[in-house]
């Protein structure tokens, strides 16, 4: 009986899975447009010759607050910005879902949490979330001037939501940047992301 209600809990959640598309490292960024938190359009296909960062956000989601709360977050995000990196954070979540906010709440939210994103993109249908195959939050995407995706996953290798495992962290994003940005091949291309499921 344990067994047939586990192998159905799987299949549903293969079933899900195959709603959402999948993106493949290496190869091109699949494009989106969507609106910031003041109303202003963009798209990927834009940034074409920078690099662009993917970060899906959920402040209710304690994953992402351990990286807030600590300054993890906003520290990549003014690093790699000063260096002329745009960085998306997307809201994926659904209209009556944890983490869905207005335009004026999400804008608040980010001032209050000191953050620094090029800007908050709105994807409350979740539409590029499952372009993406976003899974959760924190997940982390780098695209490359190119408009290739050079990274996917975690943000580091401490799948917990302990502020005091930061420090011994490996951070793969900020490697994954390090590298490209050097003209490296990156080390580490794709990863397992870990943290809230995003609330489609």
């Amino acid at each position: 009986m344990l067994k047939r209600f586990y192998l159905s809990i799987l299949g549903t959640l293969l079933i899900a899975g195959l709603a959402y598309a999948q993106v493949t490292t290496g190869e091109p960024a699949k494009n989106f447009t969507l609106n910031d938190t003041n109303g202003k359009e963009h798209s990927l296909s834009e940034h074409k010759g920078q690099f662009v960062v993917l970060e899906w956000v959920n402040h209710d989601c304690p994953f992402v607050q351990k990286h807030y709360n600590s300054g993890n977050m906003q520290n990549l995000q003014k690093e790699f910005t000063g260096k002329g990196v745009v960085w998306f954070s997307i809201n994926s979540s659904a209209p009556g879902k944890q983490g869905n906010y207005s335009p004026e709440e999400a804008n608040n939210l980010t001032k209050e949490k000191g953050a620094a994103p090029t800007a908050v993109l709105l994807d409350p249908d979740g539409r590029v979330g499952k372009l993406y195959g976003a899974q959760t939050t924190p997940h982390m995407f780098i695209v490359n001037p190119g408009g290739i995706l050079i990274y996917q996953g975690a943000i580091d290798d401490q799948a917990s939501v302990d502020v005091n495992d930061i420090p011994k962290s490996q951070n793969y994003v900020r490697k994954a940047l390090d590298e490209a940005m050097a003209g490296q091949p990156v080390s580490t291309a794709a990863t397992k992301s870990y943290g809230c499921s995003v609330k489609y």
